[in-house]
């Protein structure tokens, strides 16, 4: 298991490769950004991205969402998975938020995890990126990556991953963390094919030693 020491280290060398990293999915307020992140959920965001322009134009606010029947909305959100479901829970959410938030989108995480749609990776993202509340959003890429480098264990679930991540790196970094994290292993320590021969992460990782050892052996 990588120390405090050590996680702290392999963020800063993230950050070294990817000093840009930050949300990319595309928005211009916090309520966009929910809308976007209940859209990813086992989606890419770059197709999401492809959907959203003409989904923020033709639905401005929650009302919008909620004033049109929910197969209208499928159709404007089919291409991507789960549309149904999706569609039905933005309805919902929407309404939640016009009922209980005045239409606004709330700050908390706790607040957040009563919508429809949201869970707790979903509520760090937008407190994180929308209110910078300092938050870890575990995706599968952020618990890929720690599993790898032995920051956690195999078998430790999402909400361990991110205690886990939130017990070794200061509080103030946890965002950034997150965002390096996510570029990692999106670009480089990616599921399939990870770039472990030009990793700089190489001799931290327990994972990627056990993978160069096994290409030797079979060279």
């Amino acid at each position: 298991m990588l120390s405090k020491k050590a996680t702290i280290h392999a963020i800063d060398v993230m950050g070294e490769l990817f000093p840009e990293a930050e949300c990319e999915l595309v928005h211009k307020n916090p309520f966009e950004l929910l809308i976007a992140v209940v859209l990813s959920a086992q989606c890419t965001d770059e197709l999401v991205n492809r959907v959203t322009p003409a989904l923020f134009e033709k639905y401005q606010t929650p009302a919008d969402y909620v004033n049109v029947p929910v197969e209208e909305l499928e159709k404007d959100i089919r291409s991507i998975g789960l549309f149904r479901s999706k569609a039905k829970n933005i309805q919902k959410l929407s309404q939640s938020l016009i009922n209980q938030y005045g239409g606004e989108v709330p700050k908390t995480r706790d607040e957040l995890v009563g919508l429809a749609g949201v869970g707790r990776k979903t509520a760090n993202v937008v407190t994180s990126v929308a209110f910078g509340v300092p938050a870890i959003a575990v995706d599968t890429h952020v618990e890929r990556v720690s599993k790898r480098l032995g920051i956690c264990r195999w078998k430790d679930n999402v909400k361990v991953v991110e205690e886990t991540l939130m017990k070794k790196l200061p509080e103030e970094v946890w965002s950034d963390a997150h965002h390096r994290m996510i570029f990692f292993g999106r670009y480089h320590c990616k599921a399939q094919s990870p770039k472990c021969s030009t990793c700089p992460l190489l001799d931290e990782c327990r994972e990627g030693k056990k993978r160069m050892k096994e290409r030797l052996t079979k060279a």
